[in-house]
């Protein structure tokens, strides 16, 4: 997990940041203001996909969250994750992609065949 920062200078729109990056996603939590100086989150979801001329882009979701409806968006997810939590099979944490962390199975081609 990344540290978060605060933007400083004349951008008055931008207060803070915070990226994660969680496998091929990375979410992005910015904390901006509106003209009359109130802040508001936005939450992106980046994800990089490739184009059918294999030029790559990024495909992003933005949701807008304003303090008013913290509490209650905060209520909604906690109860989700909680379900998910209690009613999920259990799997096994992702690993970072690398070549240390995959594990192959010898295959004979032979037997394909049969």
């Amino acid at each position: 997990m990344e540290e978060g920062f605060e933007k400083q200078g004349n951008d008055r729109d931008d207060i803070f940041s915070k990226s994660v990056r969680a496998g091929k996603r990375t979410y992005f939590f910015d904390v901006k203001s509106t003209k009359g100086n109130d802040f508001y989150l936005t939450i992106t979801e980046s994800k990089k996909r490739f184009g059918e001329d294999g030029k790559f882009f990024y495909e992003k979701h933005k949701l807008f969250l304003y303090k008013e409806d913290f509490e209650k968006f905060l209520e909604g997810l906690n109860e989700s994750i909680e379900h998910i939590k209690a009613n999920s099979p259990a799997i096994e944490p992702r690993a970072e992609h690398s070549s240390e962390n995959n594990s192959f199975s010898d295959v004979n081609f032979e037997d394909l065949d049969k």
